[in-house]
């Protein structure tokens, strides 16, 4: 049996990264890994398409495309359970709450991706997803009041 208290599956938004236990509030779920980049790499990757580039510090990037990095999946959400968290020069997951099991695990990528996103068409995250359905059919949909921060439209990170 496994130890691992997620697994992979299919999410609206594609793939996602989904609890198969109780995961406490300020657990570690997992470690985004990948080959450590400079930050002018990552750029230049980023603009012939790559995708899962992690922004550790103004002058390094976290590579997550192998998919072996299974933090790589998870989605961002406008109210996430969980966190990105910086440590020893790389990048953890924790918990911001508890997640039940099934449910999906999701961070905010930060502020500059939701506006590439709102410039695209949109959020897609189950909040927003949620506030939109209840506009639809007008009621007064809930405020997340959350502000996150971000650079370029890669992952944002909060120092340990």
């Amino acid at each position: 049996m496994s130890s691992r208290s997620f697994r992979v599956g299919r999410s609206v938004t594609g793939l996602g990264l989904f609890a198969t236990k109780l995961i406490k509030r300020g657990a570690y779920i997992a470690t985004y890994r990948g080959r450590r980049i400079t930050t002018e790499e990552a750029d230049r990757r980023a603009a012939r398409g790559a995708s899962y580039m992690f922004e550790v510090n103004k002058r390094w990037t976290i590579d997550g495309s192998p998919r072996w990095n299974v933090a790589r999946y998870i989605n961002h959400s406008c109210q996430p359970n969980a966190e990105p968290v910086g440590r020893k020069g790389g990048i953890v997951i924790v918990a911001l709450r508890q997640i039940e099991p099934g449910e999906e695990i999701s961070y905010d990528y930060g502020r500059e991706y939701l506006k590439c996103l709102l410039d695209n068409g949109g959020c897609r995250c189950a909040a927003c997803r949620r506030k939109k359905a209840l506009s639809r059919r007008g009621r007064p949909s809930p405020s997340s009041g959350r502000t996150s921060k971000g650079t370029g439209d890669r992952h944002a990170v909060r120092p340990v």
